[in-house]
């Protein structure tokens, strides 16, 4: 029966996700109110992905500050469960701070890390500048920073890189 529930989560999961970014119909907030409560089932049922997606709705979109905390529940839910994208979500609320997260900086390295380890480059780029200029707490340490960075080119597709950063690879080669 477990697997009977969890494949019917993940079919929920998967209707939500298309109703969320398909619907281009006139009943739009129709549609969006039956993808909220499919991604509310999904993540009170433990999917992970549907926690990650209808917190960080929840977060940016509430209208309360009840829904908002409801939401940052979620994505630390998420986070907690191994979800990359969570994790990087849940640093920036402990970067800034909520009504149900107060802000500290230790968290936020915390969750930035466990992102950029991953393979967030988002959260490995936030890493080396908070290195770079001494943010979130952190020393400024030139060694870390260079290491964030490095983990920018090791984990992101090479060629995007390079093109994104011709002109300075152009005066290092030369």
């Amino acid at each position: 029966m477990l697997q009977a529930a969890s494949l019917v989560t993940r079919l929920e999961y998967r209707l939500a996700e298309r109703l969320l970014y398909t619907c281009k119909s006139k009943n739009t907030l129709r549609w969006h109110r039956l993808s909220m409560r499919l991604f509310k089932r999904c993540a009170d049922a433990g999917h992970v992905n549907a926690q990650s997606m209808y917190g960080l709705l929840l977060f940016r979109c509430g209208a309360s500050s009840q829904e908002k905390a409801r939401g940052a529940r979620f994505v630390i839910m998420a986070a907690e469960a191994g979800d990359i994208e969570a994790q990087y979500h849940a640093a920036r609320i402990f970067e800034f701070g909520c009504a149900q997260y107060a802000q500290r900086d230790s968290r936020a390295v915390t969750w930035f890390a466990r992102a950029a380890e991953a393979g967030h480059e988002e959260a490995a780029v936030r890493l080396a500048r908070a290195y770079t200029c001494g943010e979130l707490g952190l020393q400024i340490d030139p060694a870390r920073a260079d290491y964030w960075e490095s983990r920018v080119v090791t984990t992101s597709d090479v060629p995007a890189f390079a093109a994104r950063n011709a002109p300075a690879m152009a005066v290092s080669i030369h």
